[in-house]
């Protein structure tokens, strides 16, 4: 089957960037719904009388659950189509963030987190796919920004969510606000079209069960290089925002208002580096965006944790996070392009989730460290460490800019 020539480089048809906006705010939404809980590390450990390290263990839960939830989908995205797997998945992710606002106790709150954390690590690699298979080939690095952006979008609306909902109606309104993303799925139900690249591009044989499976058993080495850089890129990720927060309040002694307006702030920082260096990617390449951008944030670290003024803590924190998530806006591109036709959902979405397995203990190691030493310091050589290896494992990977995901039709 040979598609015509406008259909190998260009969606179909205007509606297929429906696909980009749903994609876009599903991981937007996924983000708010993971980061309200360290807006309210402190607010939860009172309201469940457990010290913040137990409150903690939930966001280490929900990061170690993400790869069960991208298998599962991931497969189900390859093997059924990308559209109702993502509509099954924001509804699943919706409902249990609505649960966590009616939890009685701690021991609820923990389960709910832990089984949010499968929805969680479904979105991305079902969203992904949709996303980068439905855009024009020669702007995918500037879309893969846009849709990585929604991280650190969905952080900001956390921050925003702390001062506005947070004060006046209490810690359950902020769970609840997570729940509105099921209306998503009316969106996508009615504009956003299946994958072409998945309906006529990807023969049907080989989206049976035993082709997917053959797929990825054929490409483990590929798919063990993925997870290590996935690994080091949450490092960085998680490494440079999970605990920060509370870095702010306990060391800097910010208050709560001024620590949500540098979140705000900072995350601005990301949203607009995830599309530069997104940008930036499909002129110069993907792996050198991704070592321009870490680059960046190692040379920013003294600002960052190290400095007292609030003013130099605000530029080190906004250039940090462009640096993080510029690095992060080539990622949906790049692991798409990397991995096979067959397995575009499940291998990147894996890999993604994997790495957060591996990076799970990150919020835990930087918590006990900064204890002991100080969050500046615990923080700063962490990231240093994790920013120099990222570094040489991205210039010895692989790189697939521009593929074609028609090229098999």
């Amino acid at each position: 089957m040979t598609l015509p020539q406008d259909a190998q480089t260009a969606p179909r048809s205007e509606s297929n960037f429906h696909a980009l906006i749903a994609s876009f705010l599903g991981w937007t939404f996924d983000a708010f719904d993971f980061f309200v809980v360290v807006f309210l590390l402190s607010t939860l450990s009172k309201r469940f009388h457990v010290p913040e390290s137990a409150v903690i263990l939930t966001l280490t839960l929900t990061l170690a659950m993400r790869p069960v939830g991208a298998f599962l989908f991931g497969f189900l995205a390859d093997r059924y189509g990308r559209r109702s797997l993502l509509m099954l998945n924001i509804l699943f992710y919706s409902i249990i963030e609505a649960l966590c606002g009616f939890a009685p106790n701690y021991t609820v709150f923990l389960i709910l987190r832990t089984l949010y954390g499968i929805t969680m690590g479904g979105e991305w690699g079902v969203g992904a796919s949709l996303a980068m298979e439905s855009v024009p080939q020669r702007w995918r690095g500037f879309f893969s920004g846009i849709l990585q952006s929604g991280y650190p979008v969905g952080y900001l609306l956390a921050a925003v969510a702390t001062r506005v909902i947070l004060p006046h109606w209490g810690w359950r309104w902020m769970f609840w606000a997570g729940a509105m993303p099921a209306l998503l799925v009316f969106y996508i139900l009615v504009r956003v079209p299946e994958s072409a690249a998945w309906s006529k591009a990807i023969r049907p044989e080989a989206r049976n069960t035993r082709a997917i499976f053959r797929t990825l058993a054929a490409n483990l080495k590929n798919l063990a290089y993925l997870v290590v850089l996935m690994t080091l890129l949450m490092f960085l990720a998680h490494g440079s925002q999970d605990l920060y927060p509370d870095f702010l309040r306990a060391e800097r002694h910010f208050s709560i208002a001024t620590v949500s307006y540098l979140a705000i702030f900072y995350n601005i920082g990301a949203i607009c580096g995830s599309i530069a260096f997104g940008y930036f990617s499909e002129t110069f390449g993907r792996r050198r965006g991704m070592i321009a951008a870490s680059l960046l944030s190692l040379a920013v670290i003294p600002l960052w944790v190290l400095s007292s003024s609030l003013v130099l803590i605000a530029a080190g924190a906004f250039l940090m996070q462009a640096g993080v998530q510029g690095a992060w806006g080539i990622i949906p591109a790049h692991l798409n392009e990397v991995s096979p036709d067959a397995t575009r959902s499940l291998i990147p979405g894996l890999a993604y989730q994997l790495g957060i397995l591996f990076a799970a203990p990150t919020p835990i190691i930087e918590y006990a460290l900064g204890k002991k030493f100080g969050y500046g310091h615990a923080m700063a050589l962490f990231l240093a460490v994790t920013i120099i290896i990222g570094v040489v494992v991205i210039s010895f990977g692989p790189e697939k800019r521009g593929k074609n995901f028609f090229e098999n039709a």
